[in-house]
């Protein structure tokens, strides 16, 4: 059953990959840089600060640290621990892909680009939810959209993407659940 999961996961991945084109190869890549996403950061930051104030952006941007920190090294436990090629190093599928990421690691379930970016998502589009209704939903297409770009550039199956946003769904809220409990706790007394 596994085997048969991993050949529809690959044909998946070899269609996905197969659909980009040179024209929109340097998009993807702007896109798939962590960097690219900086200012939407600062903006968020911003939002926070003026929705919550400074005190308690200070404990936010500690927790936000934890948070990718955490969602980032249970990725590479989980990459160490199934040591799954990515697809640019797996015979068979290389030569049928298209690889333009600038380098390709060594093992690749599940993505961490995936993960950190949905935590990001439902982490900052629940806390400010009450303030910004529809925010939450541009944050989860703007996560989905990174982690597609996983596929477009070569470094990652569908099934490593599902997974990782899966986990970075979950982490996003526990980090807002715990945010809660240090705001009861400590910073509305």
């Amino acid at each position: 059953m596994i085997d048969t999961l991993l050949e529809y996961d690959t044909a998946l991945f070899l269609f996905l990959n197969n659909l980009g084109s040179e024209p929109w190869d340097n998009l993807w890549l702007l896109i798939t840089n962590k960097l690219t996403f900086i200012p939407l950061y600062a903006f968020l930051l911003f939002l926070l600060y003026k929705k919550y104030g400074l005190k308690t952006l200070l404990v936010l941007v500690v927790l936000i640290a934890l948070m990718i920190t955490f969602t980032d090294q249970i990725t590479n436990v989980f990459k160490r621990g199934f040591e799954r090629a990515r697809p640019c190093r797996a015979e068979g599928v290389m030569d049928q892909m298209r690889f333009i990421a600038v380098r390709c690691g060594k093992y690749g379930f599940f993505s961490g680009h995936s993960s950190n970016s949905m935590a990001t998502a439902v982490f900052a589009g629940l806390l400010l939810r009450p303030y910004y209704r529809n925010l939450i939903f541009i944050l989860l297409l703007w996560s989905a959209i990174v982690a597609y770009s996983r596929i477009y550039v070569g470094v990652h199956y569908p099934l490593d993407i599902i997974c990782g946003l899966t986990f970075g769904a979950l982490s996003g809220f526990l980090f807002y659940k715990l945010f809660f409990y240090i705001k009861n706790r400590f910073l509305d007394t």
